[in-house]
């Protein structure tokens, strides 16, 4: 037995020493990488996420706080990872073209998945086409101006659960009835049907959502990949064949509805359909395989976040009746008599859309963006390695206390004055990114968010559960692909007579 402890010893301690080589000189690589926590032999800064994994972004910002702007961690794998936490380093990463790839994360290989993801390809060529068809085809103005009527109605469908509720006082789970109504509103964008209903299409939706996001052996070892060690590929894959199946059973039925003669319904199948002989004939890089994969990811991206966001804005104004009145007071004087708000009013509700703003600062759904260097770059003195991943902490960029006064408080106030939009520009507040890999969705979110929460305050009056009113509202957040509230929000609401 000792004369093979030796032997073990004899061969281990080499090994050790070769590790603890291989890292020194791995990190010494690039002398010029920005500063970061010293990483461990094999694992990198692993134990410092790891600690904190249910709040990374959190966690990631206090460090920042200590190693600046622009930070490197080890992930045990022999690429840097960079971390970006202010708008200055965050204008200078989105804006560089060499920095706008995304790391594909494996799970995300399922299916072919990734070789059809507007999220993940590189950006160019099928990523482009993709892109292009959804600005100037899926999502302009005149496109989402015709369909307003589809979504008008599903918003007075939550209108009509939510009054049943009332009219049994019963309290309404305010994330649950938005989400629903997200997914019609995005199912009846897309195929004039609702889909919000069928248990197994809002399944697939959340599963998706949280898989999407989940970091795996695979992603920091990559040889290990093929093993799919904790099954994050399979699963995946089984929820990217079900909302395929979905799709192609709406598109079998209306392509069957044109041979009938069916009238058309305007809608992105629509669009998609009569697209297709073009796009055969020209040779271009879209096709119905690039729209399957487009309309997968608008429901996982599109929904969790969108209903989220009008979660953590019922909570803040519960919170804070003040605002509430404000808006609820703005909503009266612009709806008047019609009692029905319309995507056409939010351009005259500044207090509502200065609510969705500071909802979107303070609780900045998507916390943190993924994206890869496509080449070894500069920025802000700092070499950025090819390959390198880089994460964008917009949840600590939206806390910055230089930029914002009581960074932590809910002021929608501060909007007022303040002339800022988070339509990329005003790198202060940019919760659906910036440059190249801006959100697809954002004209859609923007007109979903405030409709929904603006139909939710005109249409009712709001308070809390006793249990609630005693205790305050659970603000905990919970990290995962987007910050959502640990405890659901429940709140009753009352049917709003003349007042």
């Amino acid at each position: 037995m000792a004369s093979f402890m030796l032997a073990a010893l004899a061969w281990c301690i080499p090994m050790v020493m070769f590790i603890f080589a291989m890292e020194i000189i791995n990190v010494r690589r690039w002398p010029d990488l920005p500063p970061g926590p010293r990483p461990l032999p094999v694992i990198g800064n692993f134990h410092v996420i790891a600690r904190s994994s249910a709040h990374l972004h959190r966690s990631l910002a206090q460090l920042a706080e200590r190693y600046g702007p622009l930070m490197t961690i080890w992930l045990g794998r022999r690429i840097p990872t960079i971390i970006v936490s202010t708008p200055d380093a965050a204008r200078e990463v989105l804006h560089n073209a060499d920095l706008a790839a995304r790391p594909a994360m494996d799970a995300w290989r399922a299916e072919g998945h990734a070789a059809n993801s507007v999220i993940y390809l590189p950006p160019h060529g099928k990523w482009r086409a993709m892109r292009r068809f959804a600005a100037t085809e899926l999502f302009a103005k005149g496109r989402l101006d015709a369909l307003q009527l589809l979504r008008q109605e599903k918003v007075q469908e939550m209108v009509r659960h939510v009054s049943e509720h009332a009219a049994r006082g019963e309290s309404v789970e305010v994330g649950h009835a938005a989400f629903v109504t997200v997914l019609d509103l995005l199912s009846r964008t897309l195929f004039s049907v609702d889909l919000g209903t069928l248990q197994g299409v809002r399944h697939m939706v959340r599963a998706a959502s949280v898989l999407a996001a989940t970091p795996t052996i695979s992603d920091a070892i990559p040889a290990l990949a093929a093993a799919d060690l904790q099954g994050a590929r399979r699963k995946l894959g089984a929820l990217i064949r079900y909302a395929h199946r979905v799709i192609d059973e709406q598109f079998a039925g209306r392509r069957r509805g044109r041979d009938a003669g069916d009238p058309r319904k305007n809608d992105m199948m629509d669009v998609v359909l009569d697209k297709e002989p073009e796009w055969k004939e020209g040779g271009s890089p879209m096709n119905y395989d690039a729209v399957k994969g487009m309309f997968t990811e608008f429901f996982v991206a599109g929904t969790e976040t969108t209903s989220s966001t009008v979660e953590w804005a019922m909570a803040e104004l519960l919170r804070h009746p003040e605002w509430m009145s404000k808006v609820r007071e703005e909503l009266r004087t612009v709806i008047g008599t019609k009692r029905v708000m319309e995507e056409s009013d939010i351009g005259k509700l500044p207090y509502l859309q200065a609510v969705v703003k500071e909802t979107l600062r303070l609780h900045t759904v998507v916390a943190l963006g993924f994206y890869q260097a496509m080449a070894t770059t500069q920025v802000q003195g700092y070499t950025i390695p090819k390959g390198s991943t880089i994460l964008v902490n917009f949840w600590a960029i939206h806390r910055q206390g230089d930029i914002w006064t009581h960074p932590d408080k809910f002021m929608p106030e501060r909007f007022i004055a303040k002339d800022i939009s988070f339509w990329g520009n005003d790198f202060e507040l940019i919760p659906f990114g910036a440059g190249r890999r801006i959100c697809l969705g954002l004209p859609l979110a923007h007109r979903m968010v405030h409709l929904m929460l603006g139909s939710l305050i005109s249409n009712f009056s709001w308070t809390l559960p006793p249990e609630i009113e005693e205790n305050g509202i659970d603000m905990t957040d919970k990290f995962g692909t987007m910050v959502s509230m640990a405890t659901p929000l429940k709140a009753l609401a009352a049917n709003k007579c003349d007042e």
